[in-house]
């Protein structure tokens, strides 16, 4: 394995190039991944019972290789890989946590509420993410360290061109009203939902999947995600990074900022908050 070049990873990071390098490789997922939507794409069973298709691998495989070109050597955490062949024992100081189709089941369903999410990790913490929409085209990012989080819409590729789409505009929590909205995971029920919505000062909610619930948040729209229920890292590192972009947080049950690099990947109960 090649030696990272953590100096060039930490200048990029500082300058906000790794954020939109990053944007640029998850809209090309995207891309790969809708010819899939909405088609008779098989779909098979992994160990823990969760589904996987064809584009979570296709998307899994353009993300690593882009990454190793882009950044050779740094240690990646993707969850096909981890499914395949397991999980690292242990996390280097840098490392990616990637998830290439989150919300597979709804993806299956035809449903537009997937994503793809590619997160940068340094000591235990996200510190760059990017959050792709396939079905909305719509891709949501952190910047440099303390340059806030953005959003635009993002199109087909014409010859020549380094995007499509409209321009980065930026995005922020809001401030909580009287009556806060949730937004809570399908996999809870109504009167769980309403439990965990108004432990957290939610006199409303709304259910949705995968980490568009982070992203919502971060732009204003949404006031508290609580989770009880069981999830990965590479499910909320990327919309963790965007929303404490955009002036949130993630608070894991301990009351703390949500850390990475635990056992198996595994997080805890979590709940994401804007202003």
């Amino acid at each position: 394995m090649k030696t990272p070049d953590t100096d060039r990873l930490a200048q990029d990071l500082k300058s906000g190039a790794l954020a939109l390098a990053i944007a640029d490789i998850a809209e090309e997922a995207a891309r790969l991944i809708l010819p899939y939507w909405r088609v008779d794409t098989a779909v098979e069973t992994k160990a823990d019972d969760s589904p996987v298709t064809q584009a979570d691998r296709a998307a899994e495989a353009l993300i690593l290789k882009r990454l190793e070109t882009l950044y050779p050597g740094v240690q990646t955490v993707a969850e096909e890989a981890v499914a395949a062949d397991g999980a690292p024992t242990a996390v280097q100081d840098w490392f990616w946590l990637i998830d290439p189709l989150d919300g597979t089941r709804g993806f299956v369903r035809g449903g537009e509420a997937f994503t793809v999410n590619i997160a940068l990790m340094h000591a235990g913490y996200p510190v760059a993410g990017v959050v792709t929409a396939p079905a909305t085209a719509t891709t949501w990012r952190s910047d440099r360290p303390e340059g806030g989080a953005f959003r635009r819409q993002f199109g087909a590729l014409q010859a020549g061109e380094a995007h499509a789409g409209e321009d980065w505009r930026p995005i922020r929590v809001r401030d909580r009203p009287a009556e806060g909205l949730a937004l809570l995971s399908h996999s809870v029920t109504d009167e769980e939902a309403a439990r965990l919505a108004a432990r957290h000062g939610c006199a409303h909610w709304q259910g949705t999947d995968s980490s568009l619930k982070f992203c919502l948040i971060a732009e204003g729209r949404f006031d508290a995600y609580p989770r009880t229920g069981p999830t990965s890292e590479w499910d909320t590192a990327a919309g963790q990074a965007v929303l404490e972009a955009a002036g949130g947080r993630v608070l894991a049950d301990d009351g703390q900022r949500m850390v990475y690099g635990k056992p198996g990947f595994l997080n805890g109960a979590f709940v994401a908050m804007g202003g």
